[in-house]
Formats: structure tokens, sequence, C-alpha cells
């Protein structure tokens, strides 16, 4: 008798079932999707904070923890389940050699590579030295004397735990800032130091291998679009990598993944010269990538589906010369944040979220949805496909525009002004561009001017238009009477409609007879959020006094929610100019205060692990010479720590 291939997979795959997801978010609910099409039942995971998350509703069922972190209670979830496997997405405990091999000493299915490969790869130092005796070329080592060099982590990536240096004198401090950054994320301070290449292009190869000694690679992606080493925008295949390259690359990620006996998904990443004429091995992440569904659109895989068929003793059913790139994905990670603010992280609760029709969206959002600052501010990612780049660019850039997301400030808007970008389209881009773009004064992701107005009117209401209305925002006063709204020295003639079939979440308004839909979505009386094509706004009522209190000369505000983490000055301490006072920590992103001007330290009543809200004092400065100084109220540089 003849056994169906089809069925006989089906029934390995059931050996996995049910299959616990050792994460949250967006790649938790990612794995629970494929898994229900291929008939798996699932179990999740979830913390204190994760309460009435999308993730949970996504499994058959759910166990709380008390930290994704914690290895043994997601085994005993397991086993309180009956769980027979488990995948542990990406960050977290994806990476964490120990887990994997307890996972496996427990009796379950670890769906990953071997703990062998994950613990060697994971070495930093270890895994460049094994690349380069496998034959594959690697970034010089840094030295004291040459610079620029780059701090990492030795046990972990996607820029978590690393810092460029350009001068000796900035070694110790970002040594020191990289170390604490990899302990809080990794649990391990180590890091390295390898010489920094200008320029560079950040290219990865995704490679498969399976149990039997089979390793294929599904070509590159693309992921040179970085701001502070978290990238912000990836594609597949590369604009500048030839097929011959291509083979090049892969035939190298190949060799590494086939050495160290890999198993499973892993991704290989090279950093290239800016023609891409070099590359260099960085480092290999010995799991799924945030990036992944690039990948997947272009040669028509699900690496996840993948991933469980090898864990079940499947082999791969493909050739490297069966797999060949055709057409063009682009991806934009969508991040909780606010560029209008330096980028600084952006809490609150979801108000309205309606996904692009015509676009691939992972993410874990829905409306009620509370982001906090427990985790990184990736909210999920915005995918899409074309016959070529260009057609992909566009359809990303009309799929951010339909995107409606209130509530939370986001960098949509941000990314359709980078891919409008003339060298972007035409494919010339390095990991220092958005750096450079953000540098450049004449650079502008500005909110749109009748975004404002607009939101007035609809606080205003769309029973009496007409009537006379003033309100004071955060922007400015805003006044409405006989048919026109002003703002500032601008005036418009306004019309307003109920939103198309009387949708209470969208309203229509017309501007000097220019009628546009807007998405809106209210917090009580005093805030407003409205958006259009991308853009959004959030026109937050001015209080007389919002705290109750008045802040005292020279404080300093908190410019984000978070925790503190150092508090390195006391009250009567003199300072300078530029000194630290104070290091905050919000979605895995560390923000030192500085002091603004020279003076003296006072009002200091914070400690290690305070939580602060937006805008609490933190200290004060006072001068020395006696005078205020508004600066101290500028937002500073954050430093990110996650992926």
């Amino acid at each position: 008798m003849v056994r169906d291939p089809h069925q006989s997979a089906v029934t390995e795959l059931q050996y996995l079932a049910p299959v616990l997801i050792a994460n949250r978010g967006e790649i938790a609910v990612r794995i629970a999707r494929t898994a229900r099409a291929l008939g798996l039942a699932t179990v999740g995971v979830f913390t204190e904070e994760d309460l009435g998350a999308l993730h949970i509703d996504s499994v058959d069922q759910a166990v709380r923890v008390g930290s994704y972190l914690e290895s043994q209670a997601i085994i005993e979830a397991a086993r309180r389940t009956g769980a027979r496997s488990i995948h542990p997405g990406y960050g977290f405990l994806s990476e964490n050699a120990g887990f994997a091999q307890a996972v496996i000493d427990a009796g379950l299915t670890w769906i990953g590579p071997p703990p062998a490969a994950i613990e060697l790869m994971g070495d930093k130092g270890n895994a460049k030295q094994f690349a380069q005796d496998a034959g594959v070329p690697v970034v010089p080592p840094g030295d004291r004397g040459e610079f620029p060099v780059v701090v990492k982590a030795v046990a972990g990536g996607g820029g978590k735990g690393m810092r460029v240096v350009r001068a000796a004198a900035e070694l110790d401090e970002a040594t020191a800032a990289a170390k604490r950054e990899a302990l809080a994320a990794f649990g391990d301070e180590r890091v390295i130091v390898e010489r920094w290449i200008e320029t560079p292009r950040h290219i990865e190869i995704q490679v498969f291998a399976d149990a039997h000694g089979h390793v294929v690679h599904f070509g590159e992606r693309e992921c040179s679009l970085q701001r502070r080493h978290q990238k912000v925008v990836e594609e597949c295949p590369s604009p500048v990598v030839s097929a011959e390259l291509r083979g090049r690359m892969g035939a190298a990620a190949v060799a590494l993944a086939s050495a160290c006996r890999f198993v499973g998904a892993g991704t290989v990443e090279f950093v290239t010269t800016g023609d891409a004429g070099e590359f260099f091995f960085l480092e290999m992440n010995t799991r799924l990538q945030v990036e992944h569904p690039v990948t997947e659109l272009v040669y028509g895989i699900d690496l996840v589906e993948l991933q469980l068929r090898v864990a079940a003793g499947e082999p791969l059913r493909m050739t490297q010369a069966q797999i060949s790139p055709i057409g063009h994905a682009i991806e934009a990670r969508l991040y909780a944040e606010d560029p209008a603010r330096g980028f600084l992280p952006s809490t609150g609760k979801v108000r309205h979220y309606r996904e692009p029709k015509h676009a691939r969206v992972d993410s874990a959002l829905r409306e009620g949805l509370e982001v906090g600052t427990a985790f990184d501010p990736m909210l999920g990612k915005v995918i899409a496909y074309g016959v070529d780049r260009p057609l992909a660019i566009d359809r990303l850039d009309r799929a951010l525009a339909e995107l409606e997301l209130l509530g939370i400030s986001t960098n949509a808007a941000f990314v359709r002004t980078l891919l409008s970008r003339a060298d972007i389209r035409r494919g010339e881009q390095d990991t220092g561009l958005l750096e450079r773009v953000l540098a450049d004064p004449e650079f502008s992701a500005g909110t749109p001017a009748d975004l404002l107005p607009a939101a007035a009117l609809a606080a205003a209401g769309t029973a009496e238009p007409d009537g006379p209305w003033r309100r004071t925002f955060e922007q400015g006063e805003v006044r409405i009477a006989n048919g026109s709204v002003a703002f500032g020295d601008r005036r418009w003639q306004a019309r307003v409609h109920a939103g198309p079939g009387a949708d209470p979440d969208h309203i229509t308004i017309e501007l000097d007879g220019a009628a546009r839909h807007y998405a809106v979505a209210f917090d009580g009386d005093e805030v407003v959020w409205i958006a259009r094509e991308g853009h959004h706004l959030q026109a937050r009522t001015v209080r007389a006094d919002r705290s109750g209190a008045a802040l005292a000369s020279g404080s300093l505000e908190a410019p984000m929610p978070g925790t503190v983490l150092q508090v390195r000055v006391e009250n009567g301490q003199s300072v300078a100019a530029g000194d630290v006072l104070v290091i905050l920590e919000s979605m895995k992103m560390e923000l030192a205060i500085t002091a603004p001007v020279d003076g003296i330290v006072s009002g200091v009543t914070l400690s290690p692990g305070d939580r602060v809200e937006l805008g609490q004092a933190l200290v004060a400065i006072l001068p020395a010479d006696g005078v205020s100084d508004d600066q101290s109220k500028a937002i500073p540089e954050p430093e990110e720590l996650s992926n």
C-alpha cells in the first residue's frame, strides 16, 4: 500500500501538538496562525502586563507566568497543559542555549536549532573565529588605537548592547553602557570590540537546515535603513545584490550553517561596502528574524511552517536549484514612538485601529490595548509585495497611508517621508543614512497643516460647527465662528459632515473647499486624536496647571514615562552643562537626562526603581548665573536597547 505523503506529514506534525509559544505580541500571533492552519493546538503564556493582549486570544489556552524570561515557569506551563513542543519566537529566550537544553531535557520538542549551535553562535567572539575557520570573511577586530570601533554584546544582537565609538575618550563610557544594556537584555554583560566600517550596508542571508544534513538559503534581505542600529525598513531582494553575489553570500552562509550542524531557521548577517563589492560576517542569529515576512512573500514559503515540519523530523523537500526570488517585498516596522519628539517612546490606549486592506500586517494590535513601558516599542510590521521594487515601495506607502492607529504616536508618517526620498528610491542606502537624514535641518516629516483645525472641528462636534467656540491646545489656540476655523495667522472656511456611512470613527471636513476624510478618537473632553494619510495628531487641551503645582524654576521634566535606572547627582552638587544627572528606561530604551547649563542641583527626590510619568519633575538645575534657562526642558537623545 502506498502511503499518502501529505497525510504522513500531518501525522508527524501532530506529535508536536499542543505547541507552546513562549513569546508575546505579533510573533506569538503569527506563529499561532500557522499552527492553526496546520491543525495544531496551541498554548500561550502571558504576564500581568499583557492581560487582555491579542496573543492570548490567538491560542487555544494560555498560562500566566511572571516573566517571559522565566524558563522553568514556561516549561512548567507546558507540563500543565500537555504541550509537547515549544516555539520560542524571537527575542526573550529564543537564543538561550540553556533554555533550549532544558526544553529537551524535559522531554519536549524544541522548535529551534540544537543548543550547541545556539551557544556557539551566541558568543560573538567564538562565532567570529568559527566563521573565519569555515572560510567566511570576517570584520577585523577593533583596537584602542584605531577608531571608529563598535562595542557590541557577546550574547545578543539586533542592536542591543551596541555602541559606535569614534574617539578613545568615549570608549569607557560606551563600554559601560553597552555592558549595562547587554546585562539587562541577555543576562550577560560581555562585549567585544570590532572595527567600524563606514557607510556599510547590512545584508543578511536566510538559511534553513533540516535534521538530515540538508541546508539551503532563501536569498538575502537588505536591512540598511536603521536608526541607532535598529532596523526600520527591510526588503527582499537587495537592490544592489546581483545573482552572482547572492550565490557567493548564500554559499558562505550555507557553509557556516553546515559547519555548526545547524537545524531550523537562521540568519547569517553580513556587513558590506556601499556597492556590496565586499562582504564580512557579523553574526548569526539562531532564530526567526523580525523581518522574515519579506522573504516569505518573495520566495513563496511559510518559514514558521518549515520550522514546525523540520522539528517534526521531516526533510526539506527542495533543492537550492529550485529556490529563486520572484518579485519584491518591503516591510516597515511600526514603532510606538514620536518622531516629532526625538523618537521617544509613546504609551497609551489604542483608541481606534484599522489595518490597510491590500498589505500584509503582522501585529497584535486591537482597540482598547494598553501600550505600556514594559516591552520594546515595536508594535508590528506592514509588508507590501510587487512584481518589482518601485511597485512594492508604492504599495507600502499606500498601506501606511491607509493605516489608522489612534491613541499612541507611531513612526508611520516618518517612514512614508523616507520612502519618498530619491536616494532610497534608487536603492542608495547604508546603515548611516537615516542618521544623516535626521541631522539635516531641511528634513521634515511634519504634521499636515490641516490636522489641527480638523481636530478642533471634530472636538466642537458636528451638530453646530458654525457656533462660536474656542479651545487652547498644546499646539496653540483654535477659534471657530461663522463657518470658519482659525489657528494662528491661518484661517479656513469650514464645513463638517458625518463620516462615510455615518461611521462614528470617521468624519469628513471641508477646509477651503477641499474635503477629506479623517479618522478620529476621543479621550474624554481633553484629547482628540485625528489621522489622515498616515499622519496623526494628538491635540490635547492645555490646562492652566496640569500637575496641580507649578514646576520649580529650572526643573527638568521626564520626556517619557519610565523607570529610574540611575540617579547620579545629589542636592547641592555643582554640575557642568552636559553632565548626566538621571538615567531613565522605557520600552527597553535608555535615556540620559543631562544638565543644560552649569549650575547647582536641587529637587532630587528620586531613587533607582522609581516610576515616573511624562512631564514629571526629575531634578532642577539652578544656573550658576542665577538665570533660568528654557533649555532645561529640551528633549535629550535616547539610546535604544531593543530590537
